[in-house]
């Protein structure tokens, strides 16, 4: 069960089906959506992340556990093709619906998430963690440096290449050509898949076009063994 408190913000599990409905209205507000549910939410973890002060809710995610063999059950099956990742044998969990209120835009608030995922996957012996990272709208044109970044050096593991599933994708390491402008990358690649790249994450080598949720997402995964020692302190350094 987790449970964390630091500085102003506390995480916590839903518990109750009062907590699953809060986290699918802030879910809803984030993206933009007149309700945001689905069937996958009776198959995970909730993670909320609420202000010590008033007890608002401003973060949330959900995670699902897979392996190999489930991994075709997963929400990002939808949009990419894994059956290379069929043949991982390790534990598996698949995060999404990542969300931060926008009005409480705080750093600490992705800290004391990212240390919520960190207690979950240590809990779990988790060895894969994957989903689907978004940047906002679905016009590439502001995020060709960030798109080239990825190509340049985040590209998934050939073994592990997810394939092309979507009717609309951005085909970026087949069409990109430019060299990356590092800081415009930075600047334009959204804070969680910034965080995911930093712990040695990998990425798909195309992007879905998601018209249903205004968005370009790409497939993201981060190898637990791979995570530079470095960072796994400072993750771990929030849970103590």
């Amino acid at each position: 069960m987790i449970g964390l408190k630091k500085g102003r913000y506390c995480a916590r599990q839903a518990r109750t089906e009062r907590d699953v409905a809060a986290a699918q209205a802030l879910r809803a507000r984030c993206f933009g959506l007149p309700t945001d549910a689905d069937d996958f939410d009776d198959r995970c973890t909730h993670i909320l992340i609420y202000r010590v002060v008033d007890d608002a809710l401003v973060c949330c995610f959900r995670m699902m556990p897979l392996t190999g063999a489930t991994i075709t059950h997963s929400y990002s099956a939808q949009y990419y093709e894994l059956s290379a990742l069929e043949a991982y044998d390790g534990k598996m969990v698949e995060m999404g619906r990542f969300c931060i209120d926008p009005k409480a835009a705080d750093p600490d608030i992705l800290r004391v998430a990212w240390g919520a995922m960190t207690s979950y996957v240590d809990e779990a012996g988790v060895e894969l963690l994957f989903g689907c990272s978004s940047f906002a709208g679905t016009e590439t044109a502001e995020y060709l440096d960030a798109f080239a970044m990825l190509k340049a050096r985040h590209l998934a593991p050939k073994r592990w290449l997810p394939r092309v599933k979507a009717p609309k994708v951005f085909k970026y390491a087949a069409r990109l050509r430019r060299k990356p402008d590092a800081k415009k990358a930075m600047l334009r690649m959204p804070p969680l898949l910034r965080t995911y790249l930093m712990m040695g994450g990998w990425v798909s080598d195309h992007a879905v076009v998601d018209d249903q949720m205004n968005t370009l997402h790409v497939f993201t995964g981060v190898e637990i063994g791979s995570i530079p020692p470095a960072r796994k302190r400072l993750l771990r350094a929030v849970v103590q």
